[in-house]
C-alpha cells in the first residue's frame, strides 16, 4: 500500500526525526524498501549507505557502557498522528525543556515515538511482536534512537490510552483534550542495552544514528497488538547487513 506524504506542521526547531516526506514511499511494491534509494536523491543513503538499520543482533561484545537516565514526565497527548506509515506521537518542546535522555554525559530531547509491527530489530534471528522507537536529538543535531521490544502479555494502560484515540486514517496531528501520556511507562525497569551505529529505518535513511536497543521487553496485550496490526500489519524495513560494525552490550 502506498500513502501520499503528509504535510504536518512543525512547531519549534526543525527535526530530522520528525521530518515529513516530499516523495512517496511504501513498505511494499514499486516504492518499497528495495527501491527507496531510487525514489529521490535525498533517499540515496537507503541504497548506498554502509551503516543502515535495522539489524539482527546475533553477537554483542560485553562492555562497560554508561547508564542511561530517562527524565520523562506525563503530558497532554497533543501531537498524535497517523502519518500513513505508523502511529506516532510528536513532541515540539525546545531542547532541554521536555523529556530528556542523558547518556555518557550528553543530553538528548525526545522528539517523537512510534510503533512497528512486528519489530524491525531482531535478536539472535528472531523478531518480537512489536516495538516502539523513541527518537531523540541533541542540541548539536546528534540523533539517538531507543528501541523497546513489545511482547504479548499483560495490557498496557498507556498503550490502550493512545489506541482509544488512534486515528484510523492518515491525517494531520491531533490534540486529544484531557488525555495525558507518560512515555516513561513504555520503558522497562531494567535498561540494560545493546548499542550500535546505524540509521533511520525509513527514508531518507540518514546515518549517524546511535541506537540503544533495550534487552528487556515490555508487555502489551494481544488485543492491543491486534488493534495496531489491523492498521499496519507489516510496517518494517528488512534487516540490513552489518558490514563489519561492532555491536556492544552493557554488562
Amino acid at each position: 500500500m502506498v500513502f501520499a506524504a503528509l504535510a504536518v506542521p512543525v512547531i519549534g526547531m526543525p527535526s530530522v526525526t520528525r521530518a515529513q516526506w516530499t516523495t512517496t514511499w511504501s513498505y511494499v511494491g514499486a516504492a518499497g524498501p528495495d527501491h527507496w534509494g531510487d525514489l529521490d536523491p535525498a533517499y540515496a543513503a537507503c541504497k548506498a549507505g554502509r551503516e543502515q538499520s535495522p539489524i539482527d543482533i546475533r553477537a554483542a561484545d560485553p562492555t562497560d557502557l554508561p547508564a542511561m537516565r530517562f527524565d520523562y514526565h506525563s503530558g497532554l497527548l497533543k501531537y498524535l498522528v497517523n502519518n500513513g506509515y505508523t502511529i506516532r506521537v510528536n513532541y515540539h518542546d525546545a531542547p532541554g525543556t521536555g523529556n530528556v535522555l542523558t547518556v555518557g554525559g550528553k543530553s538528548y530531547h525526545l522528539t517523537q515515538f512510534h510503533f512497528h509491527h512486528p519489530s524491525e530489530e531482531y535478536v539472535r534471528g528472531r523478531p518480537y511482536e512489536m516495538e516502539v522507537h523513541l527518537m531523540h536529538e541533541a542540541g548539536d543535531g546528534a540523533v539517538v534512537g531507543v528501541t523497546v521490544f513489545l511482547k504479548a502479555g499483560s495490557p498496557s494502560a498507556t498503550v490502550q490510552r493512545m489506541w482509544d484515540h488512534m486515528p484510523m486514517t492518515p491525517g494531520k496531528e491531533q490534540e486529544i483534550a484531557g488525555v495525558e501520556v507518560n512515555p516513561a511507562n513504555l520503558l522497562p525497569g531494567d535498561t540494560a542495552y545493546y548499542t550500535y551505529k546505524g540509521s533511520l529505518t525509513a527514508p531518507p535513511c540518514s546515518e549517524g544514528v546511535t541506537w540503544f536497543v533495550l534487552k528487556t521487553p515490555m508487555e502489551i496485550s494481544s488485543a492491543e497488538i491486534s488493534a495496531f496490526a489491523k492498521l499496519y500489519p507489516h510496517d518494517v524495513r528488512p534487516l540490513q547487513p552489518l558490514n563489519g560494525r561492532i555491536v556492544q552490550a552493557s554488562r
